[in-house]
C-alpha cells in the first residue's frame, strides 16, 4: 500500500516510511492511495467472531500488503490483550467502553499497536527481507498530549528498544492522575512540561519534523493520531461495536439497514477519523456524531463551510481542548473536500462545562451509570440527537477514576481508583521544564 500526503506536495511513500517519518515532508498527514471495501459475507457473520478475529481482518486490510501475516497476527493480537465492551446505559443509547486497557484510556489500542509495528519495521528480526534495518538507528518520538495520549503512549513504548520517547504537555492542564501516568515512569520515556496550551505543544512537535538540522541529527517520527499507525487501528474496535450490537439487539441489525449511530467525543479528530475509514470499508453504520466540548472549530464548519482553527480554550474534558484539529485534513480530504458531502455523513454538537456537569449529573441518577467528562459530550449528543428507530453508541473514551475529583465533585460520590492508576500515583514526578518556544525545544533535543 502507497501513502500519500493531504497537501499533495511530497513524495509518495510506502508503509515503513509513513510510520517512521510520522509528518510528511510538505508538512501534510499521510493518507492510504486506496481503502479497501470488507466483503458482506464477513458482516453476515462479524457478531461470531472474536474481538482479536474482528481486528486481524480489519489491520489485514490496511497493512497486510506490507507485514507479515504471521508478525501481523502477533501484533493484532499482542494489542488487544483486553476488551473494549458494549454496555447498555439506556433504551436505544448504549457505551463502547474504551478504557480497559493499561492506562484506561481508549489511545491504548493505537498506542499499542504502534509501538509494535515500530519495532517491526526497525528491528533486525525480520529475517532476510531486504527492507530491513540492519544499522538498528535509534527513533525518538515526538508526541503532544492533551491528556491520555501521552500515557497511552509512554506505556505502549515503555522498555522498547531502540526507541526514546518524548511527551510534550500543557503546564497544568491535565489531571494529576493523568501526569502521573507518564511523568513517573523514567527509562525511555521523558515528560517535557510545556508553558502553554495543547496546540503549544503540538506546534512544538510539528515544527520539530521540519527542521532540517534537528532531522539531521536524531530520527524523529511521532505517536500522536496524525500517525497512520495510531489512528488506523482505532478503527478496530468500531467493527467489534457493531458485531457485539449485532449480537445483542432484538430484532438484530441488518447489515442492509443498519440504525445505528456513533456518537465520539472528539478533540484532534483521530478517533471518529478511524471510524470514518471503518464506513469506507463497508462498516454499517447510518451516520455519525462529533461530539465537542467549548472547543467547537469542527462543529462551526459543519454549519458555515468555513474551517477557522483558534487557540484552545481549556474546560473539564481536557482530553478535547484543540483549537486546530490535526485530522480534520484527512476527513477533508476522504470526501473530496466537499462539505456537503461531510455534513450528509457526520453531525456535530458542542458543550459547555456546565452542561456536561448537568449531564454527568443527570446519567447517574437515572441510570447509575458514570461518565467521564469526554464521554458525557456523546452521551448527550445521542440523547438530543438519535432519530426514531436509531440506535446509539457513544464512546466513554477514559475511565471516570481518571478525573476522580472532578467527577466525584459533580455526582457526589466517591469513586475507587483502579489498581493500575493508584500504582502510577505513588511514583515520583520526572519532567522537564518547557517554553513554548521552538528555539528552546531545539537546543534541547539538540543537547541530547
Amino acid at each position: 500500500m502507497k501513502y500519500y500526503s493531504t497537501n499533495g506536495k511530497a513524495p509518495i511513500a510506502d508503509l515503513r516510511k509513513a510510520v517512521v517519518k510520522g509528518l510528511a515532508e510538505d508538512r501534510g498527514l499521510y493518507m492510504p492511495e486506496r481503502i479497501k471495501k470488507l466483503p458482506k459475507e464477513f458482516f453476515d457473520t462479524i457478531e461470531t467472531k472474536s474481538f482479536q478475529e474482528i481486528a486481524y481482518t480489519v489491520a489485514d486490510a490496511f497493512f497486510g500488503e506490507d507485514v507479515e501475516a504471521d508478525a501481523l497476527k502477533k501484533i493484532v493480537y499482542d494489542t488487544l490483550s483486553f476488551d473494549c465492551p458494549v454496555v447498555k446505559v439506556k433504551d436505544n443509547i448504549y457505551t463502547l467502553e474504551l478504557f480497559h486497557g493499561p492506562t484506561l484510556a481508549f489511545k491504548d489500542v493505537g498506542a499499542r499497536f504502534m509501538a509494535r509495528l515500530l519495532q517491526y519495521f526497525t528491528s533486525d528480526s525480520r529475517g532476510t527481507s531486504s527492507s530491513r534495518d540492519t544499522s538498528k538507528p535509534s527513533i525518538n518520538v515526538l508526541v503532544a498530549t492533551s491528556g491520555d495520549t501521552g500515557s497511552a503512549v509512554a506505556n505502549g513504548f515503555l522498555g522498547v528498544e531502540g526507541i526514546h520517547v518524548y511527551v510534550l504537555y500543557p503546564k497544568g492542564k491535565v489531571s494529576k492522575i493523568q501526569e502521573s501516568q507518564f511523568t513517573t515512569l523514567g527509562k525511555n520515556i521523558t515528560a517535557v512540561e510545556v508553558d502553554g496550551v495543547f496546540d503549544d505543544c503540538q506546534a512544538l512537535v510539528k515544527s520539530a519534523f521540519m527542521d532540517e538540522e534537528l532531522n539531521h541529527h536524531m530520527k524523529l517520527t511521532s505517536a500522536n493520531s496524525i500517525n497512520v499507525a495510531r489512528f488506523l487501528p482505532q478503527a478496530f474496535y468500531y467493527f467489534n461495536a457493531y458485531a457485539r450490537m449485532k449480537e445483542t439487539l432484538n430484532p438484530p441489525l441488518s447489515t442492509l439497514n443498519s440504525q445505528l449511530v456513533i456518537c465520539v467525543p472528539s478533540g484532534n479528530f483521530g478517533n471518529i477519523c478511524s471510524a470514518l475509514f471503518g464506513h469506507e470499508m463497508g462498516l454499517p453504520v447510518k451516520r455519525f456524531i462529533a461530539a465537542n466540548n467549548a472547543n467547537d472549530i469542527f462543529y462551526k464548519y459543519l454549519q458555515t463551510g468555513k474551517y477557522e482553527p483558534k487557540a484552545s480554550v481549556q474546560t473539564l474534558a481536557n482530553a478535547m481542548d484543540v483549537g486546530d484539529p490535526s485530522n480534520f485534513a484527512r476527513i477533508y480530504d476522504l470526501y473530496g473536500k466537499s462539505h456537503e458531502r461531510i455534513c450528509s455523513l457526520i453531525s456535530g454538537a458542542t458543550y459547555s462545562d456546565e452542561q456536561i456537569r448537568e449531564t454527568m449529573r443527570q446519567c447517574y441518577a437515572e441510570t447509575g451509570y458514570i461518565l467521564d467528562p469526554h464521554g458525557a459530550c456523546g452521551y448527550r449528543a445521542l440523547q438530543e440527537g438519535l432519530k426514531d428507530n436509531e440506535v446509539g453508541v457513544f464512546c466513554e473514551t477514559a475511565h471516570p477514576a481518571k478525573f476522580k475529583e472532578t467527577v466525584d465533585n459533580i455526582i457526589g460520590g466517591d469513586i475507587q481508583i483502579p489498581e493500575r492508576l493508584a500504582a502510577f500515583m505513588r511514583g515520583k514526578k520526572q519532567s522537564v521544564e518547557m517554553t513554548k518556544n521552538f528555539d528552546d525545544f531545539k537546543a534541547f533535543l539538540m543537547s541530547r
